[in-house]
């Protein structure tokens, strides 16, 4: 009789979308994910999850640096075991020399979730994996726009009283919020538009330059909850190098995200972040 309990409980659980495993990770103060990792069975590193790449990639200057990840000569490891917890995932590539988020050795990327439902609960500080659909109660759907490998969502601003439906990538590693791209900025005169709060200058070794300004919009909308007064960013200067406005950190931790299977529709609901003040 035990036993008819115990099956219909997994039944039930399995129908319900109960199955799931949970992954820890630990938001840094750069709003950063971290999650603790071994490495072919002997390296233990501290990798920061990054939605905007598949594969995994070990920093310039790691704290703990790798000695079982061997790489090419074009520095790249096409298949390592990457365990956190009792999860194991095998025939993992790494990219050598990427830059990373602060307290990591590295970065690591949505193929630990590959072909599986997957939610980042900022609330619970872990990722959780579903084998089916589980509720969404609360939540607003988004659909999602899945290009090589990079998730990209429609957001709406209000600047200046003028409303702008744009489409960004989701981008982890950047700790920021929002981040024009060059073209945007360009077309709808942000630097005349907007009062600048500070900007940061960066010069190649031909002397041209690209700068990072940050200013304070009137709102930005996501799947129907509003965020008012965000700290944004936007680039001017000679160098046009940015193509691709970057949805960042710092705006994906104000919700608790579940993201389906083939990548093409988010669940948001916001996180205890939401109200916090805004990073640059």
């Amino acid at each position: 009789m035990r036993n008819i309990g115990l099956l219909l409980s997994c039944l039930f659980a399995s129908v319900c979308g109960y199955t799931q495993e949970s992954i820890p990770f630990r938001l840094t103060t750069h709003n950063n994910l971290i999650v603790q990792a071994r490495v072919n069975q002997k390296d233990s590193l501290d990798l920061m999850f990054q939605i905007a790449m598949e594969e995994g990639a070990i920093s310039p200057e790691p704290k703990h640096r790798p000695t079982t990840i061997v790489f090419d000569k074009t520095g790249y490891s096409s298949a390592n075991t990457v365990q956190i917890l009792n999860h194991q995932w095998d025939n993992i590539p790494f990219i050598d020399k990427q830059y990373s988020g602060q307290e990591s050795d590295g970065k690591i990327g949505t193929q630990l979730f590959k072909d599986r439902i997957f939610e980042i609960n900022y609330d619970a500080s872990a990722f959780v994996l579903y084998d089916a659909m589980p509720s969404t109660e609360g939540y607003q759907a988004i659909p999602i726009s899945f290009r090589d490998g990079i998730m990209f969502i429609e957001v709406e601003s209000e600047i200046n009283k003028k409303l702008h439906k744009h489409w960004f990538y989701l981008q982890s590693g950047y700790s920021g919020t929002i981040l024009y791209d060059d073209a945007f900025s360009e077309k709808n005169q942000l630097k005349e538009e907007l009062k600048t709060m500070n900007e940061i200058v960066l010069k190649n070794s031909a002397g041209q330059s690209v700068i990072t300004n940050h200013a304070v919009i009137d709102q930005v909308s996501i799947g129907g909850f509003v965020l008012a007064k965000p700290t944004i960013g936007y680039f001017t200067g000679e160098l046009k190098t940015h193509p691709i406005s970057l949805f960042g950190a710092d705006m994906l931790k104000r919700f608790n995200w579940i993201i389906n299977a083939d990548r093409t529709m988010a669940w948001i609901k916001p996180s205890k972040y939401y109200d916090l003040p805004y990073s640059m």
